[in-house]
This record gives C-alpha cells, structure tokens and sequence, in this order.
C-alpha cells in the first residue's frame, strides 16, 4: 500500500510582531456628593464691613468728623480687624475717610470750597446725561423717567422717600444717556456726594420746586430737545446747590 504525503504551507511569521495592545481600564466617574452641596461663596468679611461703613457714612451715622477706631468699629460691624481695617483702606482710596494729625482717621470732611467744586462737577455731567438721554432714550425708558417723576408727586413730605425717588430718577437719566464713560465719572462723583449730609428735599419748599423741575427734565427728553434737556438738568442742579449752602450755614 502507498501513501501520498501533503505538506502544507504554514504562514510566514512577521519579523517585527507588534506587541501585545494593553487594555486601558474606562476612567471611573466621579461619585455624586452625597447630602447638603456647599453654598455659593459670599461676599468676604471685608467686603461686608466696607459696606456696613460706607452705608453709615451714607446715612449720616458716622457724620464727617467722625473718628474711626479699628476696635470699635470691629465690635460694631461684628468683624475682626483685619476685615476691618481693608474696609478703611478701600474708604481712604475713595477719599470717604481721611487721617488727621490730632484725631486720627476720620470720615472726610467737605469745607465749602470742596461743595461748589462737587457741585460744579454735578452740573456738568447731569447736563450732559441729559442732553445725551434726549438723543439716546427709548421710549421705554422716557416712560420709566414719567413713571418715577409720577412716584415722586406721589411721596409727598416723606425726606428719606424723597431722596431714594431722587436718586433713582437721577439714575434713570444717566442710564438713558447710553454712555459707559459718563457712567463712570458719575460713579466717582457720587462716592464723595454722601458726604454732604442730609437731603437738600428736606428744606421746607424744595422738594415741591424740585418736582417741577424734574417734570422739565422729562418732558424736553420726550421731545428730544437735547439743548432744553441739558439746560433744565442745570438749573436743577444750580437750585439744588442754592439749597445745600442753606443747610450747610444752618451748621
């Protein structure tokens, strides 16, 4: 019997064999937290005690003259020192709080040369705001300056309603001017405003003459007179500053 032998070819092997990939293992997800997720941080300690501070001096707590001693202040405000003590340095910066040879720091004190140059600032960029609210203003926002002048009426002899309604309406104005850099003067000039003390609309008559003259401002801006807007806003102001030498020779 014969036998027929077949040979068959085995597959050549690669000289250089890749290697072996490795299984890489999946990333684990993160374990959800479980309980109560932290808060959103709040504003520093610092920040609280700037403030408290700068709502004081606004309000005529810490009058001009005021001494300001960091011990004090730390049990008032319920804060320690060091917050304490970044609250005054930012004042400082802002001109709100000065050092003085014999008292130490105080909160500033504006002599009456300093009012008429704040004063003279004010008018010019209340005109300016104006004149600008009248070319830039939407109608909703002529609206709004209608709506809080109506409030104003509205408030009657109330001093610190008074003077909130002004402040926004004023607001008001400047934000329809549409100028980011007029904003920014204005910023600056009412850091050192709260240092004049108590509202000029509490003279007995005034708050009644300022009504009339914030209804001037509004309706030159609705017609979009820029020139009769930005005169009316001075005129209010100059009123504004006959007021404040009042008060301030009542001192």
């Amino acid at each position: 019997m014969s036998y027929t032998i077949v040979y068959k070819s085995l597959p050549k092997s690669n000289p250089h064999p890749m290697p072996a990939r490795k299984k890489v293992p999946a990333a684990k997800k993160p374990a959800r937290a479980r309980g109560p997720q932290p808060a959103a941080p709040r504003a520093s300690r610092g920040d609280h005690a700037y403030d408290t501070l700068f709502a004081a001096i606004e309000s005529g707590r810490l009058r001009p003259g005021s001494r300001l001693r960091e011990i004090e202040l730390s049990e008032w405000v319920g804060a320690s020192r060091t917050p304490i003590r970044e609250a005054l340095g930012r004042l400082e910066g802002e001109g709100l709080i000065a050092r003085d040879p014999s008292r130490g720091m105080i909160v500033a004190e504006l002599d009456h040369g300093m009012v008429a140059e704040l004063y003279d600032m004010r008018e010019v960029l209340e005109g300016t705001a104006a004149g600008l609210a009248a070319r830039h203003a939407s109608e909703a926002e002529i609206d709004a300056l209608r709506e809080l002048a109506q409030r104003d009426r509205e408030a009657g002899d109330d001093a610190v309603r008074l003077a909130r309604l002004n402040r926004l309406f004023h607001e008001a104005v400047f934000r329809s001017a549409h100028n980011r850099f007029l904003m920014r003067a204005v910023h600056a000039l009412r850091q050192s405003m709260v240092l004049l003390g108590r509202t000029t609309l509490a003279v007995p008559g005034r708050a009644e003459v300022a009504r009339g003259e914030h209804d001037a401002i509004v309706a030159a801006i609705a017609r979009r007179d820029a020139e009769a807007a930005a005169a009316a806003a001075r005129a209010h102001i100059r009123a504004a500053y006959r007021a404040r030498l009042g008060l301030l020779l009542e001192e």
